[in-house]
C-alpha cells in the first residue's frame, strides 16, 4: 500500500494518509437465487469468506457470486446505505435495478 504524505509533524515524523474504504455488497445464490447485503473493509477476503462457508449467514446458500457493490471513504454514510439498501424503498429499486438492469 502507497502512502501521501502530507505534512511533517512537530518532530519532523512524516505523517501518512491511509485511506480505508467501506464497501457495501450484494451476493446472489445460485442455490436459491435470493440476495445477501453485506458491509466490510476488504471486500476480496469477506468474499472469499462467503464463498469458502465460512460466515454463517451464507453457508446454505453457495454457491455465491458478487453482483453488486458501491465504496465508500465515510463510515456512517456507508452504514446509513446499508441499512436503506437492507429495507425499505431503495431496496426495492436496486433489486429491481439488477434484475432488469
Amino acid at each position: 500500500m502507497s502512502s501521501l504524505h502530507l505534512n511533517q509533524g512537530e518532530d519532523s515524523t512524516p505523517f501518512a494518509l491511509l485511506l480505508i474504504m467501506y464497501y457495501i455488497y450484494i451476493l446472489k445464490s445460485g442455490k436459491d437465487g435470493k440476495h445477501y447485503i453485506g458491509f466490510t473493509t476488504d471486500l476480496r477476503a469477506r468474499y472469499k469468506e462467503h464463498c469458502g462457508g465460512k460466515v454463517k449467514a451464507t453457508f446454505y446458500r453457495r454457491p455465491l457470486i458478487l453482483i453488486y457493490y458501491e465504496a465508500y471513504c465515510d463510515r456512517k454514510v456507508a452504514q446509513r446505505r446499508e441499512r436503506q439498501l437492507k429495507g425499505g424503498k431503495a431496496h426495492v429499486a436496486l433489486i429491481k435495478r439488477l434484475k432488469y438492469g
